[in-house]
């Protein structure tokens, strides 16, 4: 199955139990913490498929709240264990879009099951044809969402200007996009400096390298889009 999977709960024998489990279904353990400071860090190390997480943390911040953190920089499907069933922390847990939740205690198959279900909801989503253009280096653009995603899936934070950048290059399905088309479609007629454009450029190339976006010297730039 080749996927890996991070582990938070604060109850060590629940923690190890889920741990044995996963194994023997066949994933990959990737880490486990039981708090937020030392999820976080970890997860970014490890950068897992699928996170199983404790929504209460005993003497930390709640599940909940490293699930809001981690949805600004990665996009890594979910599944919520509690014990909880207010209805208050049900609302905040669901708003940050987990794929599946467990009520404790629970069985191996309830665990599998979510599991499955977590891992196809996330393919699906990230792997629809319809709104998925595949660019260079891996890189993947949402075109419903309007979101730029790396080769793991992860979403890329860009500025206001550098998402309206990307998307006057998408729109223009691979041909080149003159310097004063873009300046004009980005700006919209302000009064800007003649560094202004290339700047913008820069700061796309250290993000995200120096071939995502192509130089047509004197003219324009354009970015190559894959059909397959």
């Amino acid at each position: 199955m080749n996927k890996n999977i991070y582990i938070v709960e604060d109850e060590v024998i629940t923690a190890l139990e889920i741990k044995n489990t996963i194994q023997k279904l066949g994933y990959h353990f990737a880490g486990m913490a039981t708090n937020y400071t030392d999820a976080l860090e970890d997860i970014k190390k490890t950068n897992p498929d699928l996170i199983i997480l404790d929504i209460t943390l005993k003497y930390s911040k709640s599940g909940i709240a490293i699930a809001k953190e981690l949805k600004k920089t990665k996009n890594i499907p979910i599944i919520y264990l509690t014990s909880i069933t207010d209805e208050k922390v049900m609302i905040q847990a669901i708003q940050t879009d987990p794929t599946s939740y467990l009520i404790k205690p629970f069985h191996r198959e309830e665990l599998h099951s979510a599991i499955l279900l977590s891992l196809h909801k996330y393919a699906s989503s990230v792997k629809s044809s319809n709104t998925l253009l595949k660019l260079k280096n891996g890189f993947f653009y949402n075109e419903k969402e309007k979101l730029l995603y790396d080769d793991q899936h992860n979403p890329i934070i860009l500025s206001q200007k550098e998402r309206l950048m990307l998307n006057v290059l998408i729109q223009a399905k691979g041909e080149i996009v003159s310097f004063t088309v873009i300046e004009d479609l980005i700006w919209r007629g302000e009064s800007i400096s003649s560094s202004a454009l290339r700047t913008l450029i820069y700061r796309f190339h250290q993000k995200l390298g120096y071939k995502f976006i192509e130089t047509v010297p004197t003219f324009g730039y354009r970015i190559t889009i894959f059909t397959s």
